[in-house]
């Protein structure tokens, strides 16, 4: 494995973004901020790839933090 794509979903409540990962098995974390949660997931990555023994391709993996967020928009101008 070269590469850990990391989905990251906003919740409304209560307010915090929520990762996990089909890559990591039991990668779950949550904080109120994008940069939080990044330094709270990748010391959880490391262990985990020890922890699952999952073989890594060289001495490095790339993260992918992928967002994903849902808003309303409400139109003062509808035609």
């Amino acid at each position: 494995m070269d590469k850990i794509t990391v989905n990251v979903h906003w919740h409304d409540e209560p307010a915090v973004w929520v990762a996990t990962s089909e890559d990591i098995w039991g990668l779950a974390a949550q904080a109120h901020d994008l940069e939080t949660l990044q330094r709270k997931v990748m010391p959880m990555i490391s262990d985990l790839i020890e922890l699952n023994k999952v073989a890594i391709d060289g001495s490095t993996v790339q993260v992918h933090f992928v967002a994903h967020s849902t808003n309303v928009l409400e139109l003062k101008h509808v035609a």
